[in-house]
């Protein structure tokens, strides 16, 4: 890695959350005192590396003032599939951004992420030099299932992880990574995977059950004790 390669952050946020079934955008969703979307952006910035964030907004988001009341945040606008926010996101960084430099990705529903989670991915990426993300071992036994509900198999779960986020990459090769798939119209549900289509070597940081997404309303009770042992302790 040189030396002056530096890290910034991404958050897609152009989404609308559609399992939650709520009358505003998921990521806009309170809990203990903040948006969801605001607890995310609090603790990216929080890990030391990260000199700034770019947040990708649906077109039109009249919430955008209060993120930009930070001097470290900046805004995009984003798309309707997360690879297109993601991008968008950092084709704004790299009006001032190096293409050597890496860029941590954060779901906007992750407002659960302990800095030194993403201090050690960080430490973990800039001593190898290769891209990662965090994830968590699969400890569940997992079932293959058709479409009618019967079972199949069982799966061997010693290399299945779940993915999370931050996920950390060159900002370059991310972006030559996600145009390709896009073009090639490859599945892409995250930055890994399309680094993985286009081949380059990605890696795995152990990260924390309580860096949970919100994804259903139930998470909001979960993700609110996790915080809360946060304020508290």
């Amino acid at each position: 890695m040189k030396s002056e390669a530096r890290c910034w952050g991404v958050i897609p946020a152009a989404g609308i959350g559609a399992r939650m079934a709520a009358a505003q955008p998921k990521q806009y969703l309170e809990v203990a005192g903040k948006s969801l979307l605001q607890h995310s952006l609090d603790a990216l910035l929080a890990i030391a590396a990260v000199e700034a964030v770019v947040v990708a907004l649906g077109e039109g988001d009249a919430r955008a003032p209060a993120l930009v009341a930070n001097s470290r945040v900046r805004l995009a606008v984003g798309g309707a599939r997360r690879a297109d926010s993601v991008l968008a996101a950092l084709r704004v960084l790299q009006e001032f951004a190096h293409e050597d430099d890496w860029v941590l990705v954060h779901d906007a529903a992750r407002p659960c992420l302990l800095p030194a989670d993403g201090e050690r991915l960080v430490a973990a990426v800039l001593a190898s030099g290769t891209g990662a993300l965090l994830a968590e071992p699969v400890v569940d036994t997992i079932k293959r299932v058709a479409a009618d509900g019967r079972v199949l198999g069982t799966l061997d779960r010693s290399q299945l992880w779940r993915a999370q986020t931050p996920q950390m990459f060159r900002l370059g090769e991310l972006v030559g990574a996600l145009e390709g798939a896009l073009w090639a119209g490859a599945a892409i549900t995250d930055e890994a995977s399309a680094m993985e289509w286009a081949g380059h070597p990605v890696a795995v940081v152990p990260g924390s059950s309580r860096n949970l997404k919100v994804t259903v309303p139930q998470d909001l009770a979960l993700a609110a004790f996790y915080l809360s042992e946060s304020i508290t302790g």
